[in-house]
């Protein structure tokens, strides 16, 4: 199936490998082979020295480690860090909205002026992982993030520098008001719209459809996940009180979920994994 609304879009040959390996790679026995590798990205347009120059990048960063198959191919499997990343991210890309008003999470740093790039680092990923800025070294999310937060932070050896805290927020000004204060509302809700643009279409053309080949279903499905993983750290998912009313983020949400529900396992048959 070609969509003509992907066919504009860029995705980056890396984040389509993480995308491979979370959907599919991490479930095959043993390490992937490398031409594999080559069939399943070459299936979502990317070419195979594309394919080699990125996974030489991933394995740089210690996400994928090269093994052999058991018939002696070379492949790559991932590292327990990139698991436990995946890990990580399978509550967020797999979550259900709405979401629960569970409270926050408070990250409170403090990094000496000699190590200002650590604080140049603490502040981009806490901003990657869905924080707020509440106001100079105060971050908050919601409460249900601590645990990735505490994942990543740990990883990258921050932890020294940072204190948490559960609370809520008892005023003076009303919630959703300062929540829009915290985060640029509108920027996330231009991603949500985004992702409908592209995707939402081919959910209807899925819809008028009985059959679900797995060539395609594994393209359209990979291209949408790709799309997709990287909104809920985009949006950290507030409780719908405190959004605006018709919150497109209610809608993407609803088209990832059909097309996941609708293409995932055809896909699986297309990248050669028989159960998950």
């Amino acid at each position: 199936m070609i969509n003509v609304s992907d066919q504009h879009v860029q995705h980056a040959p890396r984040s389509l490998i993480v995308t491979l390996y979370g959907a599919y790679g991490r479930f095959v026995p043993g390490p992937l082979p490398v031409a594999e590798l080559i069939r399943l990205l070459a299936a979502v347009g990317v070419d195979a020295p594309s394919v080699r120059s990125s996974v030489s990048r991933l394995k740089r960063r210690g996400l994928l480690v090269p093994a052999r198959t058991a018939q002696g191919a070379a492949g790559y499997e991932l590292s327990d860090e990139a698991r436990q990343l995946l890990d990580d991210g399978d509550r967020r890309i797999y979550a259900r909205a709405p979401y629960e008003d569970e409270g926050w999470v408070l990250a409170v740093f403090s990094v000496p002026e000699s190590e200002r790039q650590k604080r140049h680092v603490l502040r981009s990923r806490l901003a990657g992982l869905g924080f707020g800025t509440a106001a100079p070294g105060v971050w908050i999310a919601p409460a249900r993030l601590y645990e990735e937060t505490r994942h990543t932070l740990g990883r990258l050896g921050l932890e020294a520098y940072v204190d948490f805290f559960r609370g809520e927020h008892l005023g003076f000004s009303p919630t959703a008001e300062a929540v829009a204060r915290w985060w640029d509302l509108a920027a996330i809700a231009k991603e949500h719209e985004a992702f409908l643009e592209r995707h939402a279409r081919v959910l209807r053309d899925w819809e008028r459809r009985e059959d679900t080949p797995p060539d395609a279903a594994y393209r359209d499905y990979l291209l949408a996940l790709d799309s997709w993983r990287h909104l809920p750290y985009t949006d950290p998912g507030l409780p719908a009180r405190l959004l605006p009313e018709d919150w497109p983020g209610v809608r993407s949400a609803a088209v990832f979920r059909a097309l996941h529900e609708r293409l995932r396992d055809a896909g699986a048959v297309y990248a050669g994994v028989a159960e998950q």
